[in-house]
């Protein structure tokens, strides 16, 4: 899929311009097309196109994985609990500034056994716009936030609102990151109701599933109760993202 669009765009575009030779209005149309197909690569974390990112786990079984993202917040307690009570593991993308705003909860995710992953330590509206560099200290300075909260290391990275591009692959190759990406996008942050939420999920879901949630409000928690039942209900297990990244080997 990486370059499948790429290339497609590019034998259309050369056809399109054999049968259209002289006329400026066609590469002008080529390359609006050009700019719309980069945008779409960017900001859609399933296309790998920037980065090869995880975005699910090539399994038959019924298992998924369940992770939050920008927290942790006032609302995680109430994740934490219901994971809890269903004996599930998750994965957890914090945001540096809110590690620091709620270090006794990025602890409490710790001690309970879920996994954590790096989420940039501002999650900065601009995060698209950024250089490599400034994207290297945006990913570092969440590290040593995560490192002196909660003593620990991770190489788990998510980029926020999933974007990617030149940059960003530039700064997740310097740091040593794995880009997480899901392809069960839950749009909690958008969806009005909770139900709604619930019901995008369990018509997506599929064995090996990675899906999106945020731990940012008491809507996700409550479609996070009526999916756990069913998960339940269903005998769909649930993995964390670390148990499907193979260790590097150096000689």
């Amino acid at each position: 899929m990486k370059h499948y669009l790429f290339i497609l765009f590019y034998l259309f575009c050369n056809l399109f311009i054999y049968g259209f030779q002289g006329s400026i209005w066609v590469y002008v149309f080529c390359f609006i097309l050009f700019s719309l197909i980069v945008v779409w690569a960017s900001f859609d974390i399933r296309l790998g196109y920037f980065v090869n990112s995880i975005t699910h786990k090539r399994t038959k079984t019924k298992e998924i994985a369940l992770t939050f993202d920008d927290g942790p917040t006032e609302f995680t307690p109430a994740v934490l609990d219901l994971l809890n009570e269903y004996k599930v593991r998750a994965t957890f993308f914090c945001i540096g500034k809110q590690v620091e705003k709620h270090p006794e909860i990025f602890r409490r995710i710790i001690t309970e056994g879920h996994t954590v992953g790096n989420h940039t330590y501002s999650h900065s509206n601009q995060t698209g716009f950024l250089s490599a560099s400034r994207m290297v200290e945006e990913i570092e300075k969440c590290d040593e936030v995560m490192l002196k909260t909660g003593n620990i290391q991770t190489v788990l990275y998510r980029p926020p609102f999933g974007v990617t591009n030149p940059n960003i692959a530039r700064a997740i190759k310097r740091t040593g990151k794995k880009s997480i990406g899901w392809n069960v996008r839950s749009l909690d942050t958008v969806t009005g109701q909770a139900p709604a939420v619930y019901k995008r999920i369990i018509k997506k879901i599929r064995p090996g599933s990675i899906v999106l949630l945020h731990d940012t409000s008491e809507k996700t928690t409550l479609a996070l109760k009526d999916l756990l039942l069913f998960l339940k209900d269903k005998k769909y297990g649930t993995y964390t993202i670390d148990s499907i990244i193979k260790p590097e080997h150096h000689d």
